[in-house]
């Protein structure tokens, strides 16, 4: 069905910029970048996605039975998006935030032409009907070069959904919900929004990947809307039989000064808030993966471990279990959506207190953006420290959260919401940032 074209690279970085600059020609578009980073998961440095030979959209109800018809009809990669708000297929639940960028709540595509990048050797994946313009091209990619341009048109003012005093407040109600026993934790989050803004959405990558370097950097583009995601996290992968979640929680702020950063580091992995919260994820993964996995299979391989970033320090944990060859891929997913990381224990009830609280529909922001394989194996991030745009609406949107536990300050939480927020802002607001 395919036809593989193996090309070596002279310089892998000028590739990837000239391959995205390329790629912009198509309609419907995916682009996921490990920047490099060591991962003992992982099995390519880059993947893009162009071009739909068929597609799906569909809004919440019944998303994930179209999805799995979808992969059984195609037998082939699929690339694409789970929205947060699939929750709303798996649980009585509904969204009734504020939306102002309008993005399907699922959308996947077969793609006509793959492009797959492995240290310093490029693999074409093309359809059939296809297959005789890779030369073309790969002669293409290596001449399409520019510098960069600014991000914006004009300058962008970034608005709050939520001010300091009615976040505040509503972390107070949230406090309340888990005093009464409600729920343990929950993640709450809230929206910076632009309105009538234009910017240029590979440039806008292009400054956020640089600042940011994280593992599971993606870029999507569908007609008029764009994701633009600098995403520390996996949400889950399944390579044969096994499956691995790596949840975050936990966050601080990285130094200029070795030492302090150093300190900043320790003190992160010893918080004992900050182990809870990462820890009661943990659980609710492992509670979520047991669903199809062999007994006895589900470990823990990494428990709230450090890592740093170019940003911020994370703790992440590592979960690990084995599911039988026949399980299907999107079983797997509808099983274990949304992540706990972005939801809260017990899930349902922090799910239903997030939308009683939160002002905007969340949409793809604390989704999942991954592909298939034909084989059924399949890997997918969580769409955090991400801009959302709707070129054609000229809404703009980065949205940021932190976990509520019984032991959490408001203050201290929304200090987090800033850091977090740090990164996005200072790729639309600054033009030092190249």
């Amino acid at each position: 069905m395919r036809t593989a074209y193996h090309y070596r690279i002279k310089d892998k970085s000028a590739f990837k910029r000239r391959l995205l600059l390329w790629a912009q020609g198509y309609n419907e578009v995916v682009w996921l970048d490990s920047n490099d980073h060591k991962d003992i998961y992982g099995s390519k440095d880059g993947i893009l996605a162009v071009g739909a030979a068929s597609s799906i959209q569909y809004q919440a109800k019944g998303a994930f039975l179209k999805l799995k018809e979808f992969i059984d009809q195609t037998e082939d990669w699929i690339f694409g998006y789970l929205s947060y708000d699939l929750k709303n297929d798996l649980e009585d639940l509904s969204s009734n935030g504020y939306d102002g960028l309008g993005f399907p709540d699922l959308y996947f595509f077969q793609p006509k032409k793959i492009i797959r990048i492995k240290d310093q050797m490029a693999e074409f994946l093309y359809l059939s009907s296809c297959q005789e313009e890779v030369l073309d091209d790969i002669e293409k990619i290596n001449s399409n070069d520019k510098e960069a341009v600014p991000a914006t048109h004009d300058p962008i003012k970034i608005r709050m959904r939520m001010f300091k005093e009615t976040y505040y407040h509503k972390v107070g109600q949230m406090l309340k919900h888990i005093q009464r026993g409600n729920i343990y934790e929950a993640n709450f989050c809230q929206e910076f929004y632009a309105q009538q803004t234009i910017i240029d959405p590979v440039t806008a990558y292009r400054r956020l990947n640089k600042i940011s370097r994280p593992p599971f950097a993606a870029y999507l583009k569908i007609g008029p809307l764009y994701l633009i995601s600098a995403s520390p996290e996996r949400f889950l992968k399944k390579q044969g039989d096994l499956l691995v979640s790596q949840p975050i929680k936990g966050t601080a702020r990285r130094s200029s000064d070795s030492a302090e950063d150093e300190q900043l580091k320790k003190d992160l992995g010893s918080d004992p808030k900050e182990r809870a919260e990462n820890i009661m994820i943990v659980d609710l993964v492992r509670n979520d993966l047991s669903k199809f996995a062999l007994k006895g299979s589900v470990k823990v391989k990494e428990l709230c471990k450090v890592y740093s970033f170019e940003q911020v320090h994370q703790m992440i944990s590592t979960i690990e279990a084995t599911v039988a060859k026949n399980t299907h891929p999107a079983d797997l997913l509808k099983a274990t959506f949304p992540m706990g990381s972005m939801t809260g224990a017990p899930k349902y009830s922090a799910m239903k207190i997030i939308e009683e609280l939160e002002r905007t529909k969340r949409g793809l922001y604390s989704g999942a953006v991954g592909y298939f394989e034909p084989d059924k194996n399949f890997d997918f991030n969580v769409v955090i420290r991400s801009i959302l745009y709707n070129h054609k609406r000229q809404y703009l949107s980065f949205s940021v959260g932190s976990a509520i536990t019984a032991k959490a300050l408001p203050e201290k939480e929304y200090q987090e919401c800033l850091l977090k927020a740090k990164a996005m802002r200072l790729v639309l607001e600054k033009d030092d940032v190249k």
